[in-house]
């Protein structure tokens, strides 16, 4: 954390659960440790705790999987500088009071709807739209909602409303209230200061929503956001919309059942005739479209909010009544956001089958024997009908999931690296680096087999750390060669800089804004072709070896013939032709660029009229000088 006085900042973990091994970490790691056995009031009586034991007059909050950005403080502090002041000095501060400084809810991985409906490179977080776009409007009011982490509060404020309020799952949502009420602004920022982890399965999700939606209700109750005195008219209209936004899910529920219900069962929900309509729902479904796009349009469409709202609608809708009737679920359940692999996790996709098979069995029967105007006036039920097979084939494709291969996140990086093996170094340029592996690019066609350990000298503006890996997969790129690297030892003293390195940035590997030229139809046939499409290729005897291909296109001379050797990746050898009979001679030996080379045969391509090669003595030439002068020989010939 950068800070112009670092003894003003004091960082603390808050363990409820009194774990030792938590105070253990705490300690080795240099920052404090507060914790509370059998805590009955959840998160919020955690904070409680640690306000009781410490008095500084900003109080930063983030959850346990968030790692906040270098430059948090410097970001943030600056808006309290002049009321704090005042406050520690006595004098009366006559400019509006600032509550809280909400920083946007940023993570390192994709979100369900981005992973598994293969939109993680042209969709951003679900979440960016209410951070970026919505809360910051709420600034407007000074009722931008605080969302529990990656936020700077002024102590007064949480003191002046009696601390966390532990009448709610969602202390965070009604101390932002009970702050506004109290006569402190609360203003949201753009820029993210801190990023960490959301949930990767279906299950984890709608624990995690169903948790907010009902805490929200609920402290929307307590606070009597409606027709309380204390809050400005613009504050009521903020948190009314919040509060409104969990009664959506029931809306779309209906949405879906009315066309079912008709063409179905034979239950008519709407009273209309088609030119009514037209009349009134088509301008109004119009203007909605075209208004969202206006104000969304970096992060979401209409439809994907309500593809959205399809997948949760049967899931969130029965609690949201609940506790809309004053039913609570007053215990505060933590979201899981590890990766559960469960074949249970399938169960989640059942409401959308079960809807999606009504659906197109509605559409197939509504519309069987009909023609030309009996077409006509039934094609707003035909288009509901479409459109919401649609959303729930969304809906499945995301129940279903796909599988997560990485056991960590990978993010974008390019930073100069030196790395050093044998006795040599090289400079290269990082690529991108998880907690388990880099990759960096070069011109070079470098020689490192996985027997041979790399040191990689890690080095950014403010972070360095030396690691050691080897390598595990090399591909052609850009005039150059990409290699993979496995991590093999991280030195101790190295942790904390490479930890740092890795996590003190945003995951560029994700987008910041949605693609404006991929519609549904796109995402939809992506989804299918991802999901179906045979995408295994031929595998070459060069694929399964971690070493630079090198196209050398040069005549030499083996076995007392000319030929052309057309490429080679230091293991294997292409040559034009056939260099022997392989079957009486297997084994060849040449010289190339004064390296005695000797191979033995692999196999022999009729079509292109080329034969493959071992070669059999690398582990000689690697000591030789003209074998380390190859890769500056075969610079950038991919």
């Amino acid at each position: 954390m950068e800070y112009p006085d670092k003894s003003k900042v004091h960082i603390y973990v808050c363990d409820d659960t009194n774990r030792l091994e938590v105070a253990k970490l705490a300690d080795e790691l240099g920052v404090g440790y507060f914790g509370l056995a059998d805590n009955k009031d959840a998160k919020s009586g955690n904070y409680n705790n640690a306000l009781r034991q410490t008095s500084s007059p900003l109080v930063a909050t983030f959850d346990a999987d968030m790692i906040p950005y270098r430059e948090f403080l410097l970001e943030t502090v600056p808006y309290f500088v002049e009321q704090v002041e005042a406050y520690e000095n006595g004098d009366d501060y006559d400019k509006l009071k600032v509550g809280l400084i909400q920083t946007p809810q940023s993570f390192y991985n994709a979100d369900i709807f981005q992973f598994n409906l293969f939109s993680e490179s042209t969709l951003p977080n679900e979440q960016d739209f209410f951070s970026k776009e919505i809360n910051v409007c709420n600034n407007s009011h000074g009722a931008a909602v605080y969302t529990g982490s990656n936020t700077l509060i002024f102590r007064k404020a949480i003191e002046d409303v009696g601390g966390f309020p532990t009448d709610t799952i969602t202390e965070d949502f009604e101390l932002g209230v009970r702050m506004n009420a109290a006569g402190y602004v609360n203003y949201s920022t753009k820029s993210p200061m801190a990023s960490g982890l959301t949930p990767t399965d279906l299950k984890s999700v709608i624990k995690q929503r169903t948790r907010w939606g009902r805490g929200v209700i609920r402290s929307s109750y307590n606070m009597n956001i409606f027709f309380n005195p204390k809050l400005t008219k613009g504050q009521r209209i903020v948190y009314i919309n919040g509060y409104l936004y969990w009664w959506s899910f029931f809306r779309r529920l209906l949405y879906i059942l009315a066309p079912i219900l008709y063409t179905v069962f034979h239950v008519r929900v709407v009273v209309s005739n088609i030119w009514l309509l037209f009349l009134f729902w088509l301008p109004s479904y119009a203007l909605t479209h075209l208004s969202m796009r206006e104000v969304s349009k970096q992060y979401r469409t209409q439809v994907w909010g309500e593809i959205v709202e399809t997948i949760f609608a049967p899931y969130l809708f029965i609690p949201m009544m609940l506790e809309s009737f004053g039913i609570s679920d007053k215990k505060f359940k933590v979201t899981r956001k590890g990766n559960d692999t469960s074949w249970t996790l399938y169960l989640y996709a059942l409401p959308y089958l079960v809807l999606w098979g009504l659906a197109v069995y509605g559409l197939v029967t509504f519309n069987y024997g009909k023609f030309g105007s009996e077409l006509f006036y039934g094609s707003i039920i035909s288009f509901w009908l479409t459109y919401h097979i649609i959303n729930l084939t969304f809906a499945i494709f995301c129940a279903l999931g796909r599988p997560i291969y990485r056991s960590s996140e990978r993010f974008t990086v390019d930073e100069a690296m030196v790395i050093e093996v044998d006795d040599d170094s090289y400079q290269v340029r990082v690529c991108d680096i998880s907690e388990t592996g880099i990759s960096f690019y070069t011109d070079l066609p470098l020689y490192l087999p996985k027997e041979k350990e790399l040191t990689l000298n890690l080095q950014s503006r403010d972070y360095h750390a030396r690691v050691k890996g080897h390598v595990v997969r090399v591909f052609a790129i850009d005039n150059g060669w990409r290699y993979g690297v496995q991590f093999s030892e991280i030195p101790e003293a190295d942790k904390r800089e490479f930890y740092q390195y890795i996590y003190d940035r945003i995951n560029h590997n994700l987008p910041k804004e949605k693609d404006p030229w991929m519609t549904t139809w796109d995402d939809l046939f992506e989804n299918f072709s991802q999901r179906f499409q045979n995408n295994e290729r031929p595998v070459s005897a060069y694929d399964q070896v971690a070493f630079p291909k090198v196209r050398v296109n040069e005549e030499v001379q083996v076995a007392g013939k000319k030929c052309q050797l057309r490429k080679t990746d230091y293991y294997y050898m292409t040559f034009s032709g056939k260099l022997t009979n392989p079957k009486k001679e297997p084994n060849v030996a040449f010289t190339y660029k004064d390296l005695p080379i000797q191979l033995t045969f692999v196999s022999y391509d009729i079509d292109r009229d080329e034969s493959l090669y071992r070669v059999t003595n690398l582990a000689d030439l690697d000591s030789l000088p003209a074998f380390k002068a190859l890769a500056n020989e075969w610079r950038g010939r991919v």
